[in-house]
């Protein structure tokens, strides 16, 4: 027994756990974002206009949206991030996968079990070819037993492997949690800004409309203009009337929805509240090099995790396949009297070492290790997916931010034009000289591009936000406490 211990001892030891060893996927070569050379947007003399330049290689602080230098939106990501319950949803499942990994580290460890028994039994010696004995007797046990299967062939270092494999996912999963909901609060809150300027924006085109009512009523008693002109004049008005409670809506449900990300309900609404004029447009924006991408995007390391535990678990049903070498060893005391239990002579042991190997079981194994084979490949190619889609997100946030620099410029100067001509063509008008008609036309593109204005402003600090969270958001960056033992 004592060879054959050392022997197992020595096997466990020297032996190499089979399956392929995990290899981290190496930065896609030649990757990038554009073909051309990033260049700086467009500048345009207007609140919100200046121009962005791209920092290529600059790292991304990990309280980014403090660069909007809006005290209210760091105040209220803050509370966000204390309190919304899916972040806390993500850190107890961080909690959880890291103790299912401390546990599947128990196989590498022997088992040990203590029992008493006690037995109250009737004997009756006809099985043994005497009916008359007959016998009423107590008997108690008290043992300890240890069993142990060394890993030989590393099938449970690979299983404990698999489970660390899946802590690190749900690690990255908390990362992508806190990016995604601090890319939510400030999406939102600057929603909530585009909808209260286009609110103030009707609200003005309103009280313009309703001013050129009361003119047009004052001719039409003078007899100076036709009453089809206060009719068109009314149903213009009503028309502009009618977007505001849409706007009112959709600022009400925005206002609910940060209301939930700040985990409070509806009627208990954070006591923020956003204007553009309170934001800051970013101007240096840092933008990752491309080969380090692969290492800040949350959902691309959890891929990178969810490939590591898929090559353990090829490692897991390879071993099943492979000898087994359960040891066992029992200790303890018999007696029929509790109180001599522990008395000379009634001490029992017994050591048991055996080989086991599977022979035939349908198939099971062989498909099992078909299967785990599969489950890399598809796991490898959903990693490959997240990397080209990682690229895509930030491909198209720099497209967007150059759109809209250029979309400003347009509607800056359309804006300007529609707001001369209406002019122009009130003066004209007064005098005879255009037809109401003209009028109204000039007042309606002058409303489609106020409200075009604010709309391209607003999505400027959107897609802003959004080429944060498509780099990763900076996560390798936080100082809090939370977080430091997310990546502990």
């Amino acid at each position: 027994m004592k060879r054959l211990l050392a022997i197992v001892a020595a096997l466990t030891l020297a032996s190499c756990a089979v399956g392929p060893d995990f290899t981290k996927p190496a930065a896609p070569a030649g990757a990038g974002y554009a073909p051309e050379k990033l260049a700086d947007t467009a500048a345009t003399k207007v609140a919100g206009g200046a121009a962005q330049h791209f920092a290529v290689g600059r790292d991304i602080p990990g309280e980014w949206w403090t660069l909007f230098h809006s005290p209210a939106l760091n105040a209220l990501v803050e509370a966000a991030l204390q309190h919304n319950p899916d972040l806390q949803a993500a850190q107890a499942s961080l909690r959880q996968a890291r103790e299912n990994a401390l546990a599947a580290q128990g196989g590498l460890y022997p088992s040990a079990n203590g029992s008493v028994q006690h037995e109250r039994e009737k004997f009756n010696g006809a099985g043994i070819g005497n009916s008359k004995l007959h016998s009423i007797f107590s008997f108690n046990t008290a043992e300890v037993s240890v069993a142990y299967s060394p890993d030989v062939f590393g099938g449970v270092r690979r299983g404990v492997e698999a489970a660390e494999a899946a802590a690190d996912y749900q690690r990255f999963q908390l990362e992508a949690a806190y990016l995604t909901l601090t890319s939510n609060v400030v999406g939102a809150a600057v929603q909530e800004a585009n909808l209260r300027a286009q609110i103030a924006t009707t609200d003005d085109i309103i009280k313009v409309e309703s001013d050129q009512l009361g003119l047009l009523e004052q001719q039409f008693r003078l007899g100076a203009v036709a009453r089809t002109a206060v009719l068109q004049q009314e149903a213009t008005l009503a028309q502009e009337k009618a977007t505001l409670p849409p706007l009112r809506k959709q600022l009400a449900q925005q206002r609910d929805r940060i209301a939930a990300l700040a985990g409070r309900f509806p009627n208990q609404p954070p006591g923020q509240t956003f204007e553009l004029a309170s934001l800051t447009l970013p101007q240096d924006l840092p933008v990752s090099l491309p080969s380090r991408l692969v290492e800040q995007r949350p959902d691309v390391r959890a891929a990178e995790a969810t490939l590591h535990q898929a090559s353990a678990e090829i490692g897991v049903a390879i071993s099943n396949m492979l000898p087994q070498f359960p040891l066992s060893a029992d200790i303890g005391t018999e007696a029929t009297e509790i109180g001599s239990l522990f008395s000379s002579g009634t001490g029992i042991w017994s050591v048991v070492a055996g080989v086991t190997q599977p022979l035939f079981r349908g198939g099971t194994l062989l498909h099992q290790k078909r299967a785990a084979d599969a489950a890399f490949d598809a796991a490898a190619a959903q990693y490959r997916g997240t990397v080209l889609t990682a690229f895509q997100n930030v491909a198209d946030a720099l497209r967007a931010l150059q759109s809209d620099a250029d979309a400003l410029q347009a509607s800056t100067a359309a804006e300007r034009f529609a707001a001369e001509s209406l002019g122009l063509a009130r003066d004209q008008y007064r005098l005879g000289a255009v037809s109401y008609l003209a009028l109204l036309n000039a007042e309606t593109t002058y409303q489609q591009t106020r409200i075009a204005l604010v709309q391209v402003q607003a999505a400027r600090y959107a897609d802003t936000a959004a080429l944060f969270q498509a780099l990763g958001g900076g996560w390798w960056n936080r100082a809090d406490v939370a977080q430091n033992q997310s990546r502990g």
